[in-house]
């Protein structure tokens, strides 16, 4: 660490900066990366100990019920994002909601360690309300290191924090996934554990680096809206605890009385939050002009995720039981499928950034929605892939390792073209009134993607089939198709927004 440490003539006398940038965001790297190296190693391990044989540790589910798990969980965290940013701006401060999260995160990795299965899924649910509240407050603890909100430094520093989720998540498949796979699956789960706890070291070394804006909560609770939220809260959990305790004496509970309430939840707060945000009569004319271009790209990037996030859970199962585990004489345990994502993330963004300079130099640059129309081409093309490559292991052959790296690659691709300028566009088509509010709508599209495919599971549709592939590329196919050909129609709504 010490040589990345310099000296910046922007900085006090004798304070040291990191590569550059304020002291705090090495602190909020290392914090970040350990989180998602937990995070993603658990998630690569999920869906394959979910379908395991009990004979081999795992669970022994159905693939069908195993994919809804994850996927109802991947729904979760993000909805979770929402009352998490709320609770920072309202109730703790982004500081202290981070430390409380990370011992959430950290507490659930470790209920995953015990071999019992009523504590996996405590823990299942521990990591999700804490990644939820992690997700949404760290990052704007890095906006606060720089006190000047032109600070040219800025966007460089969320560069190099996102690259710590990168490395997290490259690192994590290759060490928790082939110890968890090849070894011990609770003992992969421990290692998350040790994971999140090593980030909540980095933080709380780095407490006095930390803008001091951080430890601030932004509009406050009065007495009586706590006693209100406390009550109501209080009245729903009683609600819930009633209704679980009458099905469980009743003998009939099962995994469905958790999954089906969560993919309808899942399923409809999105698109009444975006209809309630819409209506606000406080908004002017051009805001909810703004909104309504809004809707257009979030139903967009609703197709975009409910195939890109099937990558830790349908193509999981997919490399277990249809893909060869070796390349080129070398094995390896399928769990390292999970790293070929941002490994290509971190290849190919400076390309990308590149090529948008480069063309825009030209004045070729596309617009964001011929982005997002590319993104959905792209993304139902991995899945035209896979078509193939489902029907070549229709009769029990097992593919080559490539197939998977090419969707994956595919995959990535879209991701490069829709993510960061979806996350841009959320930014600038936000209503002043909601403003901190929209990155976590944005996020709601990967909650209603993954409720998608959980309630496609639960219904009975066969990931295991070429129609299950084909059906959902040609959708995000013609999406994209959609959304390039209403271009004029989406660019008026978004009243100069380019």
């Amino acid at each position: 660490m010490a040589s990345t440490l310099t000296k910046d003539p922007s900085a006090s006398a004798g304070e040291k900066t990191f590569l550059g940038h304020p002291r705090g965001l090495a602190n909020l790297f290392m914090t970040e990366m350990w989180e998602r190296y937990s995070y993603y190693g658990m998630r690569a391990l999920l869906v394959l100990y979910l379908a395991a044989n009990v004979a081999d540790g795992g669970l022994g589910m159905k693939d069908a019920t195993a994919v809804a798990i994850y996927s109802v969980y991947n729904a979760m965290v993000y909805l979770l994002a929402l009352p998490g940013g709320w609770l920072g701006d309202r109730v703790w401060g982004a500081r202290k909601a981070t430390a409380i999260a990370g011992v959430i995160i950290m507490t659930g990795h470790f209920l995953l360690a015990i071999p019992v299965d009523g504590l996996f899924f405590v823990g299942l649910g521990f990591i999700a309300v804490g990644s939820g509240l992690l997700k949404s407050n760290i990052s704007t603890m890095v906006g606060q290191l720089y006190t000047d909100k032109n600070d040219p430094r800025r966007d460089g520093g969320f560069t190099i924090f996102y690259m710590g989720i990168n490395l997290g998540a490259f690192v994590a498949p290759l060490t928790i996934g082939w110890v968890g796979q090849k070894v011990d699956w609770h003992l992969g789960f421990a290692m998350a554990g040790v994971g999140m706890g090593i980030g909540l070291l980095f933080y709380f070394l780095g407490f006095r680096h930390l803008a001091e804006e951080s430890s601030k909560v932004p509009a406050p609770l009065t007495a009586e809206e706590r006693s209100s939220l406390i009550r109501k809260a209080l009245i729903w959990l009683g609600v819930a605890a009633a209704g679980y305790a009458i099905v469980g004496l009743a003998g009939v509970f099962s995994e469905d009385w958790v999954l089906w309430p969560l993919t309808i939840i899942g399923l409809l707060l999105p698109p009444w939050y975006l209809l309630k945000i819409k209506r606000d009569k406080d908004l002017s004319p051009l805001e909810r002009s703004r909104m309504s271009g809004f809707i257009w790209f979030f139903v967009a990037a609703t197709a975009f995720w409910t195939i890109y996030d099937q990558g830790g859970s349908v193509l999981s199962l997919f490399g277990k039981n249809d893909t060869q585990d070796a390349l080129f004489g070398f094995e390896f345990p399928t769990t390292w499928f999970q790293s070929l994502n941002p490994l290509f993330v971190m290849a190919l963004a400076p390309v990308f950034a590149m090529l948008w300079v480069a063309l825009f130099k030209r004045n070729r640059e596309p617009s964001t929605i011929s982005k997002f129309a590319i993104a959905l081409l792209v993304i139902g093309g991995s899945f035209g892939v896979m078509t193939v490559a489902q029907m070549l292991a229709s009769d029990g052959t097992k593919v080559s390792p490539m197939w998977l790296v090419s969707v994956y690659f595919l995959m990535t691709v879209g991701e490069l073209c829709l993510s960061p300028v979806g996350l841009s566009l959320t930014t600038k088509l936000a209503p002043e009134k909601y403003a901190s509010q929209m990155m976590g709508v944005w996020f709601l599209a990967i909650t209603t993607g993954s409720s998608i495919v959980s309630l496609l599971q639960l219904v009975g549709a066969p990931t295991t089939h070429p129609v299950w592939f084909a059906g959902l590329g040609v959708v995000a196919a013609l999406g994209g198709v959609a959304i390039f050909t209403s271009r004029a129609k989406v660019k008026a709504l978004m009243s100069g927004v380019n």
